[in-house]
């Protein structure tokens, strides 16, 4: 009798689990609150040379449950360090995204990027010289989103700089060294 029982209370509580799950499927259409979700990325690295602190707060709307945009705000302290010179600077951007789920956690992602750029720009008459310059960036590739709990989750994203160009003189500068940039994250929902 305690096996039947115990198999009993199984069933039921499967069967209102199931139902508790249905009934959240059944909505029919999201409302505004639940289509925005926010994140970013915080960064920080030391060396002898250069250190760096930056943030990247994103807010985000969902158009459909596969299809995504919104805007990434950027801002980096940086400190580079050498013979003779210390210089601090200040950057900062924006980047509309559009993001588009392909296949269960993999999604495509394309932005274009702004980013007011502070370089050291030094001579030995004034070594803490900076310049600065505006770069435009268009961006593509793909990562995964790995859901953590109901409202929020984690992800890792690649993608390529198709603007990108080697720099050809020490005047020349670029905010990447590679065309290949790599962000990881978490975003989550109201």
């Amino acid at each position: 009798m305690k096996k039947f029982i115990l198999a009993a209370s199984f069933v039921l509580v499967g069967t209102m689990a199931f139902a508790q799950w249905g009934e959240e499927e059944m909505d029919e259409k999201p409302s505004v609150r639940d289509r925005i979700f926010t994140g970013g990325g915080v960064g920080l690295s030391f060396s002898t040379y250069y250190s760096y602190f930056s943030i990247s707060p994103l807010v985000g709307y969902s158009i459909t449950p596969k299809l995504a945009a919104g805007v990434q705000i950027q801002y980096r302290w940086a400190k580079y360090k050498g013979t003779g010179y210390s210089v601090s600077t200040n950057n900062y951007g924006a980047s509309p995204f559009v993001r588009y789920q392909v296949y269960g956690p993999f999604f495509a992602h394309a932005e274009y990027e702004y980013l007011n750029y502070e370089y050291p720009a030094g001579t030995a008459q004034s070594p803490n010289e900076t310049i600065r310059r505006g770069f435009s960036s268009f961006m593509a590739g793909g990562g995964l989103f790995q859901p953590i709990g109901r409202h929020a989750g984690f992800y890792i994203l690649a993608l390529y700089n198709f603007s990108y160009k080697d720099p050809t003189s020490v005047y020349d500068f670029s905010p990447y060294t590679s065309p290949l940039v790599l962000r990881a994250g978490i975003t989550a929902g109201f």
